[in-house]
């Protein structure tokens, strides 16, 4: 099992894949004249615009469902990873995919804004709904919608209930079994209750975990402060082999760096999309931009936070590609959370390993219900397709088996299952949306006129010659 997995991450996870993630975040980034910079003003205005919706969720609550499935595993357990195997360079490299991939977000989510469908009184979108609406290639759509189901109904879930059965078991002795079982049933309370329960949970989870979580981060290392400098370019020399320690691994740290960035900030990977497209809001540009943030949100604080305090306590591993150790400052420790909950550890005694345990349960639980929104989404859109509304059912009972499951097995295995089904999404919607990416950068122009000008943008698809953007023509033609 293992030898096939590590197969099929070596073809989807190779250079091709590196220089795909990194050169169109790139180009988006040139032809949007670095909006990920010039609108962050906005960016931070839009994330408090709240208000009555009638359908879907608030413009906040999509922002917190898809904060809720990036912010996860990838921020904790994912960071440790990225250390032990690409060395401190990758968090470099995570850096610069997430402020590139603030670009690829923006133009993801608009376009799933733009081609959102109005499903039962709710509204659903994603790569599969404007990789048909936009390049009108059905089977294409299909394997999207089929692999996010199979990458986020089958495989994910069981490494975020891995990662949080270990850290419960090393900081508080709970078995995976009674852990698996909680999960399960929490779960099943919440994702039987549909979209709207689904995003009230994540508004009030997701913001509070955040916030405690990088306050006590940068209590660690303000009681570390006089390492920080040093610690800062040791990231920045091993991303560049001017460490000797780690000079040999720059092909590493980029491709860990970039891995676990995807993983974690989920730019073009197409997942967030589906959060986005559930928004209520009155211009497409407006979620784009709310998503861009959200890339930020994840990766340059979380993530930084985390790896700060691995690397500022001297609480990790590296492996060395030809074998054994270049670091190994936690013998026989499993890579993962554990790292994190040691750093904490270091300076907070027991409260640090149980506060990230805790961390991780919130942020795991989350990213599980943030990514089976995005699954159900597109399992909705195979039940347009051949009229089966029982796969619903039959998700949902998968994603919980999935849950208790992957709490038993080993760390290793877990990510590389969930590192296949999320190379496969991120191949397919990086490829699509660079075919559409003329679309969004009009309706980023449209949208950048209508604010010069005072106005509160509306959007208009017409006016733009966008076509099959119907949901936006009918609500107009209704107001």
């Amino acid at each position: 099992m293992e030898n096939i997995v590590d197969f099929l991450n070596g073809i989807i996870w190779s250079n091709a894949m590196i220089i795909l993630a990194l050169g169109s975040g790139l180009y988006y980034s040139l032809r949007g004249r670095f909006l990920q910079l010039r609108h962050i003003k906005e960016m931070a205005r839009l994330l408090l615009v709240r208000g009555k919706v009638d359908k879907g969720v608030s413009s906040f609550q999509a922002l917190a469902l898809s904060v809720a499935g990036r912010v996860g595993t990838g921020n904790i357990a994912g960071v440790a990873t990225a250390i032990a195997l690409g060395g401190p360079g990758s968090i470099f490299w995570m850096w610069v995919i997430a402020f590139l991939g603030a670009s690829t977000s923006f133009v993801e989510c608009t376009l799933g804004q733009i081609y959102k469908e109005d499903d039962n009184g709710q509204y659903r979108g994603g790569p599969a709904y404007f990789i048909e609406k936009g390049i009108g290639i059905k089977w294409y759509a299909l394997a999207f919608a089929i692999a996010t189901v199979f990458a986020f109904g089958l495989c994910t879930p069981g490494v975020q209930a891995n990662a949080i059965a270990a850290s419960l078991n090393n900081a508080f002795g709970i078995t995976p079994m009674v852990t698996g079982s909680i999960l399960v049933v929490g779960i099943a309370l919440i994702i039987f209750g549909g979209v709207k329960r689904i995003s009230r949970v994540a508004e009030i989870v997701v913001p509070f975990m955040a916030i405690a979580y990088i306050l006590i981060a940068l209590l660690v290392i303000a009681m570390n402060i006089t390492k920080l400098p040093s610690i800062i370019a040791l990231i920045v020399k091993s991303a560049f082999a001017a460490e000797s320690a780690f000079a040999g691994m720059v092909g590493s740290a980029i491709a860990w760096g970039v891995r676990r960035g995807i993983y974690s900030n989920e730019s073009g990977m197409g997942s967030a999309v589906q959060a986005a497209a559930a928004a209520e809001v009155s211009h497409p540009a407006k979620q784009g931009l709310v998503q861009a943030f959200s890339v930020y949100i994840d990766t340059l604080f979380v993530c930084s936070a985390t790896a700060f305090m691995i690397l500022i306590t001297g609480m990790y591993n590296v492996e060395n590609p030809a074998g054994g150790f270049i670091v190994n400052n936690l013998p026989g420790i499993e890579i993962g959370p554990v790292y994190t909950q040691k750093a904490m550890e270091s300076v907070f005694s027991s409260f640090g390993g149980a506060f990230v345990a805790i961390s991780l349960l919130f942020f795991a639980f989350t990213t599980i219900l943030g990514n089976y929104y995005a699954a159900e989404t597109n399992m909705a859109y195979i039940n347009k397709k051949i009229g089966q509304k029982w796969l619903i059912t039959v998700l949902r009972i998968a994603t919980l088996i999935a849950v208790f499951t992957g709490a038993f097995r080993t760390a290793k295995l877990a990510w590389a299952i969930g590192d296949v089904g999320v190379g496969a999404m991120t191949w397919l919607t990086l490829i699509a949306i660079m075919i559409l990416s003329n679309i969004a950068f009009k309706v980023l122009k449209d949208y950048e006129e209508q604010k010069a000008a005072g106005k509160d943008p509306k959007f208009d698809p017409k006016k733009l010659d966008i076509k099959n953007a119907d949901i936006w023509i009918e609500e107009k033609e209704d107001a």
